[in-house]
């Protein structure tokens, strides 16, 4: 592989840094700095409810089905050129997004983003790889990096309430636009290109049916909030089933795979994948409730609903440097059955709220719980998914990891959003507080159970030695969702 310096002054790289930094958060923020502005966005679009959710559900969707592909055609087609690529087309889609004059324009605007947010993201990691190969500066890089992701949900969710507020719910998707332009010029000027070297093909085959696949299944559990047993919501589960069935048969076969399948089928790393799902239905899926009920029931602010969201960050991010400390003394496996079960109990705090319950008393302790919980997970998660990888496996693995913390989003989104509304009344057109408040609360124990599920996962699929499940070398796992 390539591996041209992207910059020649010490400097230009650091510079660089900052570009690709920017970069980043756009492609984290963006994953939540939507949900403030939902409600307002509603109202204003006359959106349903479930075409609020695919407001959320179809960046996600798009983002986790093709960054695979992202990656590769970063590799193959020149990283420099895919990312410039990407954030130019990122940037006209977030222009269109904010100028939407219905529901479809809205949701194919986000769609939009998440496909050139599977560009640019890989080819970001990439040029920054090329950037600081070794030594101190990478890892100063990765650690500001990395940084930079982790803070990109809690700086959505204030961004988010702050323009909702003070501007308008628009300017959640145009304040993109700007970052682009600085970024794009930076990226111009800085970059230079590098790119994978031998045998270069796309698995378009694997693409299509993935891709198809997780769209059929997210779009029938969507329909099922009409009713299980229809025909068209059978269908699409069937369908999804099958395609995503098609997917794996092709991936055996073809010779430069997609996805290959040594990297999911290792017993650690695949449930270390499927527990990374159910952390993106919670963060991405669950969570999204909470905004609803601070501002449709308690009547926050989108800015205050925002700030009030923000605990959960928090204590992620307090107890993700113990959770580090702790890693290598005790191993992956404590933290991984500790930490879904604790965050299962925040859920479960956040499920008993009331529609004139108080703040402190009903929202605080379980996202404080809740954040505890995710941020013991989250660090042997980024570990194992490079658990016992060969070299040139190392990008698959992490864009996978990645890749299934979006997919588990938007399936789990789409679940929360069929039982909210089998528990609210939706399909009835109750809209009361108590039946919302009814609504948000399956919602939240639905995620509880996904948790504990992810518990079950870890006492079964977790196993060995410390020493063996903790990646050895210099490999870094970014977390980009």
């Amino acid at each position: 592989m390539s591996t041209l310096p992207v910059a020649t002054t010490t400097s230009h790289r650091w510079w660089v840094l900052v570009s690709l930094s920017l970069t980043q958060l756009v492609v984290v923020l963006d994953g939540t700095i939507v949900n403030v502005a939902l409600p307002q966005a509603q109202v204003s679009l006359g959106l349903t409810d479930t075409e609020r959710q695919w407001v959320v559900t179809a960046y996600a969707l798009a983002f986790g089905a093709l960054l695979l592909l992202g990656g590769r055609i970063a590799d193959y087609a020149g990283r420099k050129r895919t990312y410039l690529v990407g954030m130019i087309g990122f940037g006209l889609a977030s222009a269109w997004g904010g100028f939407a004059g219905g529901a479809v324009d809205l949701i194919a605007a986000r769609g939009l983003q998440g496909i050139f947010a599977a560009l640019m993201a890989p080819a970001a990691l990439a040029l920054l790889t090329v950037t600081f190969p070794s030594g101190r500066d990478r890892n100063t890089a990765f650690a500001v990096f990395g940084s930079v992701a982790g803070a990109g949900a809690a700086v959505g969710l204030v961004l988010g309430g702050v323009l909702t507020e003070f501007a308008d719910w628009r300017w959640c998707l145009w304040v993109n636009v700007p970052i682009v332009i600085v970024t794009v010029v930076a990226g111009a000027l800085l970059l230079r290109e590098s790119r994978a070297e031998g045998d270069n093909r796309y698995d378009i085959a694997g693409t299509l049916t993935v891709a198809a696949g997780l769209a059929s299944l997210v779009y029938g559990f969507t329909l099922a909030e009409n009713g299980w047993a229809r025909l068209d919501t059978i269908g699409f589960i069937v369908a999804g089933v099958l395609l995503l069935a098609l997917f794996v048969w092709i991936e055996s076969r073809v010779a430069q795979p997609l996805l290959p399948l040594r990297v999911i089928l290792h017993r650690v790393r695949g449930g270390a994948f499927l527990m990374q799902a159910v952390a993106g239905s919670v963060m991405i899926g669950g969570t999204l409730y909470l905004t609803f009920h601070l501002q449709i029931v308690l009547g926050f602010s989108p800015l205050l609903a925002g700030l009030a969201s923000l605990p959960l960050t928090v204590a992620i991010a307090v107890v993700a440097p113990i959770a580090t400390k702790l890693l290598p003394a005790i191993g992956p496996r404590p933290l991984m059955i500790a930490g879904p079960l604790v965050g299962a109990v925040g859920l479960l705090l956040l499920s008993r709220i009331t529609p004139d319950g108080a703040y402190l008393t009903e929202v605080l302790p379980g996202l404080v719980v809740l954040g505890a919980g995710m941020g013991m997970l989250f660090v042997p998660l980024q570990n194992l998914a490079l658990t016992g990888v060969a070299p040139h496996d190392a990008g698959a693995a992490s864009a996978t990891a990645n890749a299934t913390m979006q997919i588990g989003g938007s399936l789990g989104l789409s679940i929360f959003t069929t039982i909210y509304a089998a528990a609210s009344g939706h399909a009835t057109g109750a809209s009361s507080p108590a039946a919302l408040v009814d609504g948000y609360s399956a919602a939240f124990v639905a995620a509880a159970v996904g948790l504990l599920v992810a518990a079950v996962v870890a006492v079964v699929f977790i196993r060995g030695r410390k020493e063996d499940l903790l990646p050895s070398g210099e490999h870094v796992m970014v977390h980009a969702g």
